[in-house]
């Protein structure tokens, strides 16, 4: 189980830190990503962490502002947003996979957090 918090209403070129927190003794075995849903959009990748915490990768949107990192004595996997912009809102979800970008190499997915970026 993946549960999600950390979502809120915040002003553009603000901040906020997204936080996943995974029940069960197998998190380190798993990537962690994190995925963004917008409301008529399609969900979309935003970044990726490899188990170790070695390698991450972010969409070219989010390279420079936000930052992806993990836990794993604590089953937990943050996303640090910074410099938000209206175009960041959206239902931002994490899932357990493989270390890739698109939605079918994970197994599990959180319920999502909302983040609105808006004055």
């Amino acid at each position: 189980q993946l549960v999600e918090s950390g979502g809120g209403l915040v002003l553009p070129g603000g901040s906020l830190r997204l936080s996943c927190v995974a029940s069960g003794r197998t998190f380190s075995s798993y990537a962690m990503g994190w995925f963004r849903q917008a409301p008529g959009k399609e969900r979309e990748f935003v970044a990726v962490i490899s188990s170790t915490g070695y390698s991450t990768n972010y969409v070219d949107s989010a390279k420079g502002r936000f930052t992806i990192s993990r836990d794993n004595a604590k089953n937990t996997v943050h996303l640090q947003m910074n410099s938000l912009r209206p175009e960041d809102t959206a239902a931002y979800y994490c899932a357990a996979g493989s270390f890739v970008r698109n939605m079918g190499g994970y197994n599990y997915w959180g319920q999502g957090t909302q983040v609105t970026v808006s004055s």
